[in-house]
């Protein structure tokens, strides 16, 4: 079959752009490679393997699951079933990060607490050459899948990756951070019942879930972060639909707290600095 007659069939199934991606992967081409060879003719093989792709996203399977693979700040991060997919929300965290950091003396130390696929630390990484990371997760095989993308993107010597309970594996000596950064489980978990199959079915739970009102991570971060961070260093958060109000009061007693809003204008990231 063509490149053309299999996604007019997978179209059928899932989205366009799903089928497109999934095809670009198992030819293992740039999906504009598809639409300037629509007339190109697959191996049963290619098509075998395009088509259980196809069936596998049609039954809920995220596409990202299924290429391995997804793009945060201009980066292709390595993503499993282990950690939960970057969404383009979460960049307006690192840009508030990397905005905050230009007013800074170097060289700066951060924290990512529960840092899944690494995405936050290593696009800090990235962008900001003067900045050395510790990014801690509960789960080792979150750890593992942040190490690998580390090593991938070349910023591997300024990570230093820690299986975590939040702070409880830091040495206390070790404190004194200049920001410390987060995405932690915020959605209540009354939420699922009502949430994208794709998302309760595949994404981890312990990255999405913190209880009745999604604020139980929430309590216990805040007042380790203070206990973690320099004076004057930042604290930035991804927060959830209808938190501020409930973050702003968890943040009482910290100095310029502000929210950031994503493209829908809804605020997305809370940023306070300790006194």
């Amino acid at each position: 079959m063509t490149v053309h007659n299999l996604l007019l069939e997978a179209s059928t199934q899932i989205a366009r752009r799903d089928a497109e991606l999934l095809l670009a992967h198992t030819l293992r081409q740039p999906r504009v490679w598809l639409l300037a060879h629509p007339e190109a003719e697959l191996t049963e093989a290619e098509a075998a393997s395009f088509l259980t792709l196809t069936a596998r996203r049609a039954a809920g399977e995220p596409a990202q699951y299924l290429t391995g693979t997804q793009e945060f700040f201009g980066l292709e991060m390595h993503v499993t079933p282990a950690v939960l997919i970057p969404r383009p929300e979460t960049e307006h965290l690192v840009e508030a990060a990397l905005t905050w950091s230009k007013t800074q003396i170097k060289p700066l130390r951060f924290l990512d607490i529960g840092t899944g696929s690494g995405a936050i630390a290593i696009a800090i990484a990235a962008n900001g050459p003067a900045v050395k990371i510790v990014a801690t997760d509960i789960s080792p095989t979150a750890i593992a899948v942040a190490r690998d993308n580390a090593l991938r993107l070349g910023v591997s010597d300024r990570i230093r990756f820690m299986e975590s309970d939040l702070l409880s594996a830091l040495d206390p000596a070790e404190f004194h951070f200049d920001a410390i950064l987060s995405n932690p489980p915020y959605i209540p978990s009354t939420d699922a019942a009502t949430m994208q199959r794709e998302v309760v079915a595949h994404e981890p739970h312990t990255a999405l879930f913190a209880g009745l009102d999604g604020l139980d991570i929430y309590r216990r971060l805040i007042p380790a972060a203070y206990a973690a961070i320099r004076p004057g260093g930042l604290l930035a958060l991804e927060i959830g639909f209808g938190q501020r109000d409930a973050l702003a009061a968890l943040l009482a007693g910290w100095d310029n707290v502000r929210f950031v809003e994503d493209y829908a204008a809804i605020p997305r990231v809370a940023l306070a600095e300790r006194p």
